[in-house]
């Protein structure tokens, strides 16, 4: 196998050869030689449409675009390299694009493949260092305090509901009757009073109006506590499907409320969003009674069961089902939501990345998309299946319903107390003009992990505010950037609160013109380097804003190395930086003849290391200067 891969590899290298430089890709290679990136990616791209590309042409392409931060692009054309190709670097360099464009499984994959060839590369090392989700997760648990529950029987108890001051669950401990499946006793709703010292009366079931001799599922309550949901099988109603060839007969389940009038429940009323031909179930009603959450495996969902929410209506008939979605759903099955005082939605899954079985997760409906994702975490989930969760966001004690080891029956319900704060924390980030405090409308705010990887984007509404649900303890940056105003970043590392407040004034775009200079923070290169990196990209962006504000500007970049090296390869360095950088301004829409780059060596330092420098003093040396040469707007 090891002689298979070998030949194969060396047959790659030869075609990689023999399908180089040509007479057809000459002056394509010429721009690129140059570092005119933007022209070189242009004559390749003629050579892709009119059906005479390689591999060479496409990793060309792929070396432009990533030459000057078009990651779309380049992850696009290493893409197009690599099915023909299995060079490492072109695979790391397709993890780094596809990373920066928020992909990050796909990121990760390649990076693992890149780490398989290259062990003992430094970033292979790296990379291996870097934990999976699973530890992570086990890392931060214990958010919770959770205890098994007098109320449990041996049978299947679970749900946890309360109303009145009573709990209300789900159970199957009147073992009498069972059904034919796989003979367990049916499902019943039983109701605990509470005692005056927090415990429970023994459950009593509840009248022949809620329970059948078939199944019952968990409940929830109006905000008034007089109007019960829940679930209930079918075959009451006589509905099921008939297998043809056995004859078996398949329910669904529906779901039903009832009214309570003095002590006595109402008979159940199906909703009108039932069907005979799948089920809806696990209903949970939002605080002010608008909104009925639930599971359903009908037509056009993503996995199993998906969650989907309906109004409810004045008549109190329910509006047509939305799925939340396929980043809450997935292609396994989600179940048991429960909506909770402040608008999280809790959720049970197979599909999300977990501890085993299902796991309870939740998240935060914000601008009108459901933040990221998080496992609640141990103990809560466990490796067993843990579902039916609901919690008092003021008092923050619960319930959660398991069958994991150590309880009393094969499903139980758990009393849950939060100890900590779960950590999702919400950024409320406004914009303002940095002279006047005037909040900016339509400002473009992004959000970057610490390795300044892209998560997502917003645009600030009419007070300037946008928001971001981010996981706590997590460093962050922000970046905002609007017309006419110089674009700004900062870095955050929210605490365990469940709010934080980061705000952000842009100055205008004049005050970084400074007499002949266009003033930037340094745009520094990787030592023995000269491609754009992201930081220098945010920073050359500001030059964008500038020169397209004032199209009169002409500018002259001038890159300017450390003492590091000879200065006759330290002068080719800094003109191959100078070129890059007027070719990445050029990349976003400036004319090529209004900015010129010069390569200055190390002829002018801003620190003299002929006794020896710091390496913070040899990246000062290591900068570039934007000079205005003509159309200053301040003259």
């Amino acid at each position: 196998m090891k002689k298979l891969h070998t030949i194969l590899l060396i047959t790659i290298m030869s075609s990689l050869s023999l399908t180089a430089q040509n007479n057809a890709t000459k002056k394509a290679d010429k721009h690129f030689s140059k570092f005119q990136f933007i022209d070189a990616a242009e004559d390749y791209m003629s050579l892709v449409n009119n059906g005479k590309a390689d591999e060479y042409v496409y990793r060309q392409l792929a070396e432009c675009y990533y030459n000057v931060f078009n990651t779309v692009e380049a992850e696009k054309w290493f893409e197009k390299a690599l099915e023909t190709s299995a060079e490492p670097e072109l695979i790391y360099k397709l993890a780094q694009m596809q990373k920066a464009n928020g992909k990050y499984a796909e990121s990760n994959a390649n990076m693992k493949k890149f780490a398989g060839m290259r062990p003992a590369d430094n970033r292979s090392i790296a990379f291996n260092k870097n934990p999976d989700y699973l530890p992570k997760l086990l890392e931060k648990g214990k958010k919770f305090n959770v205890q098994n529950m007098s109320i449990n029987s041996e049978a299947a108890d679970f749900g946890g509901t309360i109303n009145g001051g009573a709990i209300y669950i789900t159970s199957a401990r009147d073992g009498s009757r069972t059904y034919g499946w796989n003979k367990e006793p049916f499902l019943d709703i039983y109701v605990a009073t509470a005692n005056a010292d927090g415990s429970y009366q023994e459950p009593v079931v509840l009248g022949e109006n809620i329970n059948t001799k078939y199944h019952e599922g968990v409940v929830s309550f109006s905000p008034d506590g007089k109007t019960m949901y829940y679930s209930r099988e079918s075959f009451y109603e006589k509905k099921y499907e008939k297998d043809s060839l056995t004859n078996n007969k398949y329910s669904v389940l529906n779901l039903y409320k009832s009214v309570k009038i003095g002590d006595v429940w109402t008979a159940a009323e199906p909703l009108n969003i039932n069907s005979n031909n799948f089920s809806v179930k696990n209903p949970s009603i939002s605080l002010d009674g608008s909104t009925i959450y639930f599971a359903s495996d009908m037509p056009g969902g993503f996995g199993n069961f998906d969650i989907y929410k309906a109004s409810i209506l004045d008549d109190g008939s329910i509006g047509e089902a939305e799925n939340l979605g396929q980043k809450v759903n997935t292609e396994g099955q989600e179940m048991f939501p429960y909506i909770s005082s402040n608008g999280t939605l809790y959720f049970s899954s197979d599909g999300h990345l977990g501890l085993g079985g299902l796991d309870v997760f939740y998240t935060k409906e914000i601008d009108g998309k459901m933040a990221p994702i998080r496992n609640v975490g141990m103990p809560v989930s466990s490796s067993a299946d843990d579902f039916a969760f609901s919690i008092n966001e003021e008092s923050e004690m619960g319930f959660v319903s398991s069958n994991r080891d150590g309880g009393k029956g094969s499903d139980d319900v758990y009393a849950i107390k939060k100890l900590q704060p779960l950590c999702d924390v919400l950024i409320s980030t406004v914009i303002t003009d940095a002279e006047t405090n005037a909040p900016l409308a339509g400002a473009y705010v992004s959000l970057f992990d610490k390795d300044e990887n892209i998560i997502t984007s917003k645009t600030t509404d009419a007070n300037g505010l946008v928001e971001f649900m981010v996981e706590c303890e997590d460093v962050n940056i922000i970046t905002a950037t609007a017309n006419d105003y110089e674009s700004a970043k900062v870095t955050t590392i929210p605490t365990s609160e469940e709010e934080t407040q980061v705000d952000i004034a842009l100055d205008p775009i004049e005050e970084i013109i400074v007499a002949n200079l266009v003033e930037l923070n340094p745009i520094y290169f990787d030592f023995d380097k000269s491609n754009i990196t992201a930081k220098a990209a945010f920073e050359l962006d500001k030059l964008v804003q500038v020169m397209n504000k004032y199209p009169q500007i002409s500018i002259s970049a001038e890159s300017h190395t450390d003492s590091r090296g000879s200065a006759t390869y330290n002068e080719s360095l800094s003109e191959r930086r100078a070129k890059t950088t007027v070719q990445y301004v050029v990349s976003k829409g400036i004319d090529a003849d209004r900015i010129s780059g010069v390569g200055k060596g190390e002829n002018s330092p801003k620190v003299d290391c002929s006794k020896g420098c710091s390496e913070e003093e040899h990246q000062l040396n290591r900068r570039s200067e934007f000079i205005i040469i003509e159309g200053n707007p301040n003259e």
